[in-house]
Protein backbone atom coordinates (compact mmCIF):
# COMPACT_ATOMS: atom_id res chain seq x y z
CA UNK A 1 0.00 0.00 0.00
CA UNK A 2 2.78 2.42 0.96
CA UNK A 3 4.51 1.75 -2.37
CA UNK A 4 1.33 2.57 -4.26
CA UNK A 5 0.89 5.82 -2.33
CA UNK A 6 4.48 6.88 -3.04
CA UNK A 7 4.07 5.99 -6.71
CA UNK A 8 0.85 8.01 -6.88
CA UNK A 9 2.51 11.01 -5.28
CA UNK A 10 5.46 10.78 -7.69
CA UNK A 11 3.03 10.53 -10.61
CA UNK A 12 1.20 13.61 -9.41
CA UNK A 13 4.50 15.46 -9.09
CA UNK A 14 5.59 14.51 -12.62
CA UNK A 15 2.15 15.35 -13.96
CA UNK A 16 2.16 18.70 -12.19
CA UNK A 17 5.57 19.53 -13.65
CA UNK A 18 4.58 18.51 -17.16
CA UNK A 19 1.21 20.26 -17.06
CA UNK A 20 2.58 23.43 -15.52
CA UNK A 21 5.17 23.76 -18.27
CA UNK A 22 2.53 23.47 -21.00
CA UNK A 23 -0.35 25.21 -19.24
CA UNK A 24 1.47 28.25 -17.90
CA UNK A 25 2.54 29.18 -21.42
CA UNK A 26 -1.12 29.65 -22.25
CA UNK A 27 -1.95 31.12 -18.84
CA UNK A 28 0.70 33.79 -19.27
CA UNK A 29 -1.68 35.48 -21.70
CA UNK A 30 -4.37 35.74 -19.04
CA UNK A 31 -4.61 38.33 -16.31
CA UNK A 32 -2.33 37.38 -13.44
CA UNK A 33 -3.99 38.79 -10.35
CA UNK A 34 -7.34 40.45 -9.64
CA UNK A 35 -7.19 44.16 -10.50
CA UNK A 36 -3.87 43.74 -12.29
CA UNK A 37 -3.23 46.42 -14.88
CA UNK A 38 -0.76 44.37 -16.93
CA UNK A 39 -1.13 41.89 -19.77
CA UNK A 40 -4.89 41.82 -20.25
CA UNK A 41 -5.08 39.81 -23.47
CA UNK A 42 -8.40 38.60 -24.84
CA UNK A 43 -7.85 34.84 -24.75
CA UNK A 44 -11.11 32.93 -24.43
CA UNK A 45 -11.00 30.32 -21.63
CA UNK A 46 -12.82 27.89 -23.94
CA UNK A 47 -9.94 28.09 -26.43
CA UNK A 48 -7.47 27.17 -23.70
CA UNK A 49 -9.80 24.55 -22.21
CA UNK A 50 -10.09 22.79 -25.56
CA UNK A 51 -6.34 22.14 -25.51
CA UNK A 52 -6.21 20.82 -21.93
CA UNK A 53 -6.87 17.31 -20.65
CA UNK A 54 -9.95 16.85 -18.46
CA UNK A 55 -8.69 15.80 -15.05
CA UNK A 56 -10.58 14.75 -11.90
CA UNK A 57 -11.06 17.64 -9.48
CA UNK A 58 -9.12 15.96 -6.66
CA UNK A 59 -6.12 15.62 -8.98
CA UNK A 60 -6.47 19.23 -10.13
CA UNK A 61 -6.60 20.38 -6.50
CA UNK A 62 -3.32 18.59 -5.78
CA UNK A 63 -1.69 20.08 -8.87
CA UNK A 64 -2.86 23.61 -8.11
CA UNK A 65 -1.68 23.30 -4.50
CA UNK A 66 1.90 23.15 -5.85
CA UNK A 67 1.70 26.56 -7.56
CA UNK A 68 2.66 29.91 -6.10
CA UNK A 69 -0.11 32.50 -5.86
CA UNK A 70 0.40 34.28 -9.23
CA UNK A 71 0.32 30.98 -11.13
CA UNK A 72 -2.55 29.72 -8.97
CA UNK A 73 -4.68 32.75 -9.81
CA UNK A 74 -3.81 32.40 -13.48
CA UNK A 75 -4.86 28.75 -13.35
CA UNK A 76 -8.19 29.65 -11.71
CA UNK A 77 -9.01 31.71 -14.83
CA UNK A 78 -8.45 28.91 -17.34
CA UNK A 79 -11.92 27.33 -17.32
CA UNK A 80 -14.83 26.45 -15.08
CA UNK A 81 -13.36 23.13 -13.91
CA UNK A 82 -10.02 24.74 -12.98
CA UNK A 83 -11.83 27.55 -11.19
CA UNK A 84 -13.91 25.00 -9.29
CA UNK A 85 -10.74 23.19 -8.22
CA UNK A 86 -9.22 26.49 -7.10
CA UNK A 87 -12.36 27.33 -5.08
CA UNK A 88 -12.27 23.92 -3.41
CA UNK A 89 -8.58 24.29 -2.62
CA UNK A 90 -9.04 27.74 -1.13
CA UNK A 91 -12.31 27.22 0.75
CA UNK A 92 -11.16 23.99 2.43
CA UNK A 93 -7.92 25.57 3.62
CA UNK A 94 -5.82 23.06 1.69
CA UNK A 95 -3.63 25.66 0.01
CA UNK A 96 -0.53 25.84 2.19
CA UNK A 97 2.20 26.22 -0.40
CA UNK A 98 5.11 28.29 0.93
CA UNK A 99 5.45 31.53 -1.03
CA UNK A 100 8.60 33.24 -2.22
CA UNK A 101 8.81 36.66 -0.53
CA UNK A 102 8.17 39.69 -2.74
CA UNK A 103 8.97 43.38 -2.45
CA UNK A 104 5.96 45.60 -1.83
CA UNK A 105 6.39 49.22 -2.91
CA UNK A 106 4.62 52.16 -4.51
CA UNK A 107 5.46 54.18 -7.59
CA UNK A 108 4.51 57.80 -8.19
CA UNK A 109 3.71 57.07 -11.82
CA UNK A 110 1.33 54.22 -10.90
CA UNK A 111 -1.08 56.37 -8.88
CA UNK A 112 -1.82 57.03 -5.20
CA UNK A 113 -3.99 53.93 -4.71
CA UNK A 114 -1.79 51.43 -6.57
CA UNK A 115 0.47 49.00 -4.76
CA UNK A 116 3.27 47.20 -6.61
CA UNK A 117 4.50 43.69 -5.84
CA UNK A 118 7.86 42.69 -7.30
CA UNK A 119 8.09 38.90 -7.54
CA UNK A 120 11.56 37.52 -6.87
CA UNK A 121 10.43 34.20 -8.33
CA UNK A 122 9.35 35.71 -11.66
CA UNK A 123 11.41 38.93 -11.63
CA UNK A 124 8.38 40.95 -12.66
CA UNK A 125 6.01 43.44 -11.08
CA UNK A 126 2.27 43.21 -10.45
CA UNK A 127 0.21 46.35 -9.87
CA UNK A 128 -2.91 46.17 -7.71
CA UNK A 129 -5.43 48.92 -7.02
CA UNK A 130 -5.92 49.08 -3.24
CA UNK A 131 -8.73 50.56 -1.10
CA UNK A 132 -8.60 53.99 0.51
CA UNK A 133 -6.88 55.67 2.22
CA UNK A 134 -4.32 56.02 -0.61
CA UNK A 135 -1.41 53.68 -0.07
CA UNK A 136 1.08 56.41 -1.02
CA UNK A 137 -0.14 58.50 1.93
CA UNK A 138 0.53 55.73 4.41
CA UNK A 139 3.58 54.67 6.39
CA UNK A 140 4.30 50.93 6.17
CA UNK A 141 5.15 49.90 9.73
CA UNK A 142 5.10 46.12 9.39
CA UNK A 143 4.65 43.04 7.25
CA UNK A 144 3.87 39.53 8.51
CA UNK A 145 2.34 36.46 6.85
CA UNK A 146 0.88 38.43 3.95
CA UNK A 147 -0.50 41.31 6.03
CA UNK A 148 0.73 44.88 5.86
CA UNK A 149 0.29 47.13 8.88
CA UNK A 150 -0.10 50.74 7.77
CA UNK A 151 -0.69 54.09 9.41
CA UNK A 152 -2.20 56.94 7.39
CA UNK A 153 -1.73 60.70 7.52
CA UNK A 154 -4.58 60.98 10.06
CA UNK A 155 -2.74 58.53 12.30
CA UNK A 156 -5.21 55.67 11.81
CA UNK A 157 -3.83 52.15 11.50
CA UNK A 158 -5.06 49.42 9.16
CA UNK A 159 -4.37 45.77 8.47
CA UNK A 160 -4.20 45.20 4.71
CA UNK A 161 -3.75 42.14 2.50
CA UNK A 162 -2.64 43.60 -0.85
CA UNK A 163 -3.36 40.36 -2.74
CA UNK A 164 -6.99 39.96 -1.63
CA UNK A 165 -7.41 43.74 -1.11
CA UNK A 166 -9.09 43.08 2.24
CA UNK A 167 -8.59 45.70 4.90
CA UNK A 168 -9.60 46.32 8.50
CA UNK A 169 -9.08 49.26 10.83
CA UNK A 170 -7.05 48.58 13.95
CA UNK A 171 -7.91 50.20 17.31
CA UNK A 172 -7.51 54.00 17.32
CA UNK A 173 -4.18 55.42 18.44
CA UNK A 174 -6.03 57.45 21.11
CA UNK A 175 -6.74 54.20 22.98
CA UNK A 176 -3.02 53.81 23.67
CA UNK A 177 -1.68 54.74 27.07
CA UNK A 178 -0.24 58.27 27.34
CA UNK A 179 -1.74 59.49 24.05
CA UNK A 180 -4.13 62.37 24.65
CA UNK A 181 -5.87 63.94 21.60
CA UNK A 182 -6.97 67.54 21.16
CA UNK A 183 -10.01 68.22 18.95
CA UNK A 184 -11.14 71.25 16.95
CA UNK A 185 -14.71 72.57 16.68
CA UNK A 186 -15.62 69.96 14.07
CA UNK A 187 -14.45 67.12 16.37
CA UNK A 188 -11.39 66.43 14.19
CA UNK A 189 -8.10 65.63 15.93
CA UNK A 190 -5.64 68.46 15.40
CA UNK A 191 -2.85 67.41 17.75
CA UNK A 192 -1.73 64.82 20.26
CA UNK A 193 -0.19 65.27 23.67
CA UNK A 194 2.15 62.48 24.67
CA UNK A 195 2.41 62.35 28.41
CA UNK A 196 5.09 60.91 30.69
CA UNK A 197 6.45 57.50 29.74
CA UNK A 198 7.49 54.86 32.26
CA UNK A 199 9.70 51.93 31.44
CA UNK A 200 11.92 49.32 33.05
CA UNK A 201 15.37 48.31 31.87
CA UNK A 202 15.54 45.03 33.83
CA UNK A 203 17.14 46.70 36.84
CA UNK A 204 15.02 49.69 37.80
CA UNK A 205 12.03 51.73 36.75
CA UNK A 206 12.65 55.06 35.06
CA UNK A 207 10.47 57.87 33.86
CA UNK A 208 10.89 60.49 31.20
CA UNK A 209 8.50 63.36 30.88
CA UNK A 210 7.45 63.88 27.31
CA UNK A 211 4.76 66.50 27.62
CA UNK A 212 5.15 67.06 23.89
CA UNK A 213 2.34 68.26 21.63
CA UNK A 214 2.56 67.09 18.03
CA UNK A 215 0.44 66.94 14.91
CA UNK A 216 -1.13 63.71 13.61
CA UNK A 217 1.49 63.67 10.85
CA UNK A 218 4.36 63.68 13.34
CA UNK A 219 2.54 61.10 15.43
CA UNK A 220 2.36 58.95 12.30
CA UNK A 221 6.06 59.26 11.61
CA UNK A 222 7.74 59.16 14.98
CA UNK A 223 5.64 57.53 17.69
CA UNK A 224 4.73 54.30 15.91
CA UNK A 225 7.74 52.15 15.16
CA UNK A 226 7.37 48.56 13.94
CA UNK A 227 4.37 46.25 13.85
CA UNK A 228 3.96 42.46 13.63
CA UNK A 229 1.01 40.15 12.98
CA UNK A 230 0.92 36.66 14.47
CA UNK A 231 -1.72 33.93 14.66
CA UNK A 232 -2.27 33.53 18.39
CA UNK A 233 -2.05 29.92 19.54
CA UNK A 234 -4.62 30.11 22.35
CA UNK A 235 -7.38 31.92 20.43
CA UNK A 236 -6.58 31.46 16.72
CA UNK A 237 -7.05 35.22 16.33
CA UNK A 238 -4.61 37.59 14.70
CA UNK A 239 -2.42 39.30 17.29
CA UNK A 240 -0.96 42.66 16.30
CA UNK A 241 2.11 43.76 18.25
CA UNK A 242 3.45 47.31 18.00
CA UNK A 243 6.89 48.51 19.08
CA UNK A 244 6.27 52.14 20.01
CA UNK A 245 8.62 55.04 20.01
CA UNK A 246 10.36 56.81 21.60
CA UNK A 247 11.36 54.11 24.11
CA UNK A 248 10.68 50.91 22.17
CA UNK A 249 7.81 49.76 24.39
CA UNK A 250 5.12 47.23 23.38
CA UNK A 251 1.43 47.74 22.69
CA UNK A 252 -0.74 44.89 21.41
CA UNK A 253 -4.28 44.16 20.25
CA UNK A 254 -6.20 41.34 18.62
CA UNK A 255 -8.01 41.94 15.34
CA UNK A 256 -11.51 43.04 16.28
CA UNK A 257 -10.49 44.68 19.60
CA UNK A 258 -11.57 48.23 20.39
CA UNK A 259 -8.39 49.38 22.09
CA UNK A 260 -4.70 48.66 22.57
CA UNK A 261 -3.20 46.95 25.60
CA UNK A 262 0.14 48.09 26.95
CA UNK A 263 3.26 46.47 28.40
CA UNK A 264 4.74 49.33 30.44
CA UNK A 265 7.50 47.63 32.43
CA UNK A 266 10.05 47.10 29.68
CA UNK A 267 11.42 48.93 26.65
CA UNK A 268 14.17 49.22 24.06
CA UNK A 269 12.63 46.44 21.97
CA UNK A 270 13.74 46.18 18.35
CA UNK A 271 12.19 43.02 16.89
CA UNK A 272 9.69 40.26 17.72
CA UNK A 273 8.94 36.68 16.77
CA UNK A 274 6.27 34.23 17.94
CA UNK A 275 6.37 30.52 18.71
CA UNK A 276 4.37 28.03 20.80
CA UNK A 277 2.14 30.69 22.29
CA UNK A 278 4.95 33.02 23.37
CA UNK A 279 6.10 36.33 21.96
CA UNK A 280 9.89 36.65 21.88
CA UNK A 281 11.29 40.18 21.79
CA UNK A 282 14.91 41.32 21.51
CA UNK A 283 16.23 44.64 22.83
CA UNK A 284 18.93 46.95 21.54
CA UNK A 285 21.28 45.34 24.10
CA UNK A 286 20.65 41.80 22.82
CA UNK A 287 18.42 40.85 25.74
CA UNK A 288 15.62 38.38 24.89
CA UNK A 289 12.25 38.31 26.64
CA UNK A 290 9.61 35.57 26.34
CA UNK A 291 6.19 37.19 26.81
CA UNK A 292 2.91 35.37 27.42
CA UNK A 293 0.02 37.61 26.29
CA UNK A 294 -2.71 34.98 26.57
CA UNK A 295 -3.82 35.81 30.11
CA UNK A 296 -5.37 38.89 31.71
CA UNK A 297 -1.89 40.09 32.67
CA UNK A 298 1.14 39.83 30.38
CA UNK A 299 3.86 37.63 31.86
CA UNK A 300 7.46 38.46 30.97
CA UNK A 301 10.42 36.13 31.43
CA UNK A 302 13.99 37.17 30.66
CA UNK A 303 15.41 34.15 28.81
CA UNK A 304 18.68 35.82 27.89
CA UNK A 305 20.37 38.76 29.56
CA UNK A 306 21.92 41.70 27.76
CA UNK A 307 25.08 40.93 25.78
CA UNK A 308 26.27 44.52 25.45
CA UNK A 309 26.18 47.63 27.62
CA UNK A 310 25.38 50.26 25.01
CA UNK A 311 23.23 49.93 21.91
CA UNK A 312 24.66 51.00 18.57
CA UNK A 313 22.48 53.62 16.86
CA UNK A 314 23.62 52.45 13.42
CA UNK A 315 22.76 48.80 14.03
CA UNK A 316 19.42 47.03 13.69
CA UNK A 317 18.88 43.87 15.73
CA UNK A 318 16.50 41.12 14.58
CA UNK A 319 15.32 37.87 16.14
CA UNK A 320 13.89 34.66 14.67
CA UNK A 321 13.44 30.95 15.28
CA UNK A 322 15.55 29.16 12.71
CA UNK A 323 14.10 26.13 10.85
CA UNK A 324 16.55 23.87 12.74
CA UNK A 325 15.36 25.15 16.14
CA UNK A 326 17.92 27.73 17.26
CA UNK A 327 17.00 31.27 18.27
CA UNK A 328 19.04 33.62 16.08
CA UNK A 329 19.98 37.25 16.40
CA UNK A 330 20.90 39.14 13.25
CA UNK A 331 22.82 42.39 13.44
CA UNK A 332 22.68 44.72 10.43
CA UNK A 333 25.09 47.64 10.58
CA UNK A 334 24.84 50.72 8.40
CA UNK A 335 27.31 53.38 7.34
CA UNK A 336 26.83 56.84 5.86
CA UNK A 337 27.90 57.63 2.32
CA UNK A 338 28.18 61.29 1.35
CA UNK A 339 27.53 62.07 -2.28
CA UNK A 340 28.56 65.72 -1.76
CA UNK A 341 31.60 66.99 0.18
CA UNK A 342 29.53 68.76 2.85
CA UNK A 343 28.46 66.56 5.75
CA UNK A 344 25.82 69.17 6.66
CA UNK A 345 23.80 68.43 3.55
CA UNK A 346 21.60 65.65 4.95
CA UNK A 347 19.69 65.27 1.70
CA UNK A 348 22.96 64.14 0.15
CA UNK A 349 23.63 61.38 2.71
CA UNK A 350 22.97 57.80 1.69
CA UNK A 351 22.62 54.90 4.12
CA UNK A 352 24.38 51.70 3.08
CA UNK A 353 24.38 48.29 4.74
CA UNK A 354 27.99 47.64 5.78
CA UNK A 355 27.66 44.24 7.44
CA UNK A 356 25.13 41.57 8.42
CA UNK A 357 26.16 39.21 11.20
CA UNK A 358 24.28 36.11 12.38
CA UNK A 359 24.47 34.77 15.93
CA UNK A 360 23.02 31.75 17.71
CA UNK A 361 21.50 32.74 21.06
CA UNK A 362 22.73 30.24 23.64
CA UNK A 363 19.89 30.55 26.16
CA UNK A 364 21.64 28.26 28.67
CA UNK A 365 24.97 30.07 28.82
CA UNK A 366 23.26 33.36 27.94
CA UNK A 367 25.77 34.26 25.27
CA UNK A 368 25.92 34.71 21.51
CA UNK A 369 27.80 32.34 19.21
CA UNK A 370 28.64 33.74 15.80
CA UNK A 371 27.53 31.72 12.76
CA UNK A 372 29.82 32.28 9.79
CA UNK A 373 27.66 30.60 7.14
CA UNK A 374 23.98 29.83 6.76
CA UNK A 375 24.71 27.00 4.34
CA UNK A 376 21.53 26.47 2.30
CA UNK A 377 19.41 29.12 4.03
CA UNK A 378 18.32 32.66 3.14
CA UNK A 379 17.48 35.66 5.35
CA UNK A 380 14.94 38.46 4.86
CA UNK A 381 15.39 41.47 7.14
CA UNK A 382 13.88 44.93 7.25
CA UNK A 383 10.52 46.32 8.36
CA UNK A 384 9.05 42.84 7.89
CA UNK A 385 8.79 39.81 10.14
CA UNK A 386 12.33 38.45 10.01
CA UNK A 387 12.57 35.27 7.93
CA UNK A 388 15.02 32.39 7.52
CA UNK A 389 14.11 30.08 4.60
CA UNK A 390 15.58 26.95 3.09
CA UNK A 391 17.00 27.86 -0.31
CA UNK A 392 16.15 24.48 -1.85
CA UNK A 393 12.44 25.26 -1.37
CA UNK A 394 12.86 28.57 -3.20
CA UNK A 395 15.06 28.06 -6.26
CA UNK A 396 14.90 31.73 -7.28
CA UNK A 397 16.66 32.80 -4.05
CA UNK A 398 20.40 32.84 -3.36
CA UNK A 399 21.61 30.57 -0.57
CA UNK A 400 23.73 32.12 2.20
CA UNK A 401 22.47 35.59 1.30
CA UNK A 402 20.37 38.16 3.16
CA UNK A 403 17.72 40.15 1.30
CA UNK A 404 17.36 43.49 3.08
CA UNK A 405 15.33 46.67 2.98
CA UNK A 406 15.94 50.00 4.68
CA UNK A 407 15.14 49.80 8.39
CA UNK A 408 16.76 52.97 9.70
CA UNK A 409 13.55 54.38 11.10
CA UNK A 410 14.62 57.92 11.97
CA UNK A 411 16.28 58.19 8.59
CA UNK A 412 13.20 56.93 6.77
CA UNK A 413 10.81 59.28 8.55
CA UNK A 414 12.94 62.43 8.58
CA UNK A 415 14.26 62.17 5.02
CA UNK A 416 11.36 60.79 3.02
CA UNK A 417 12.88 61.53 -0.38
CA UNK A 418 16.32 60.05 0.20
CA UNK A 419 17.32 56.86 -1.56
CA UNK A 420 16.41 53.64 0.26
CA UNK A 421 18.99 51.00 1.10
CA UNK A 422 17.65 47.83 -0.56
CA UNK A 423 19.63 44.90 -1.92
CA UNK A 424 21.06 41.41 -1.51
CA UNK A 425 23.96 40.81 0.89
CA UNK A 426 26.41 37.91 0.50
CA UNK A 427 27.07 36.49 3.98
CA UNK A 428 30.17 34.67 2.69
CA UNK A 429 32.25 37.65 1.56
CA UNK A 430 30.25 40.70 2.81
CA UNK A 431 29.60 41.89 -0.73
CA UNK A 432 26.26 43.26 -1.89
CA UNK A 433 24.26 43.45 -5.09
CA UNK A 434 21.38 45.63 -6.17
CA UNK A 435 17.99 43.93 -6.19
CA UNK A 436 17.05 45.38 -9.57
CA UNK A 437 18.38 48.10 -11.79
CA UNK A 438 17.12 50.69 -12.47
CA UNK A 439 15.22 51.35 -9.24
CA UNK A 440 11.51 50.49 -9.48
CA UNK A 441 10.16 52.02 -6.29
CA UNK A 442 9.43 55.43 -4.86
CA UNK A 443 11.33 56.25 -1.70
CA UNK A 444 8.12 56.85 0.28
CA UNK A 445 6.56 54.85 1.73
CA UNK A 446 9.72 52.82 2.22
CA UNK A 447 9.39 49.38 0.54
CA UNK A 448 8.99 46.23 2.64
CA UNK A 449 9.24 42.48 2.09
CA UNK A 450 5.92 40.67 2.03
CA UNK A 451 5.04 36.99 1.79
CA UNK A 452 1.90 36.86 -0.39
CA UNK A 453 -1.14 35.22 1.18
CA UNK A 454 -4.75 34.50 0.20
CA UNK A 455 -5.90 34.71 3.83
CA UNK A 456 -9.13 36.63 4.36
CA UNK A 457 -10.02 38.69 7.40
CA UNK A 458 -13.69 37.73 7.33
CA UNK A 459 -12.78 34.06 7.69
CA UNK A 460 -10.55 34.86 10.64
CA UNK A 461 -13.18 36.98 12.38
CA UNK A 462 -15.75 34.20 12.00
CA UNK A 463 -13.58 31.70 13.87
Amino acid sequence: MATCIVASIMSIGRLATALCSAILGALHKLSALPHIEEEHVGVLPSMVEAELPHLPEDLLVQILSRLEIPDLLRASSVCSSWHSAYTTLHSLGQYKRHQTPCLFYTSESAGKNVGCIYSLAEQRTYKITLPDPPIRDRYLIGSSDGWLVTIDDKCEMHLLNPVTREQMALPPVITMEQVNPTYDESAAIVKYENRSQFWHDGVMFSSRSMGSIISPRWQQLFLTGRAFVFSETSTGKLLVVLIRNPFGQLSFARVGDDEWDYLPEYGRYEDCTYKDGLLYAVTTLGEIHAIDLSGPIAMVKVVMGKVMDIGDGDRNTYILHAPWGDVLQIWKTEEDDYIHPSEDDYDAILKNTASIEVYKSDLVEEKLVKINRLQDHVLFVGHNQTLCLRAEEFPSLKANHAYFTDDSQNWITEFKNNRRDIGVFNLEDNSRDELVSPQLWSNWPSPVWITPSLAKLNLILDM
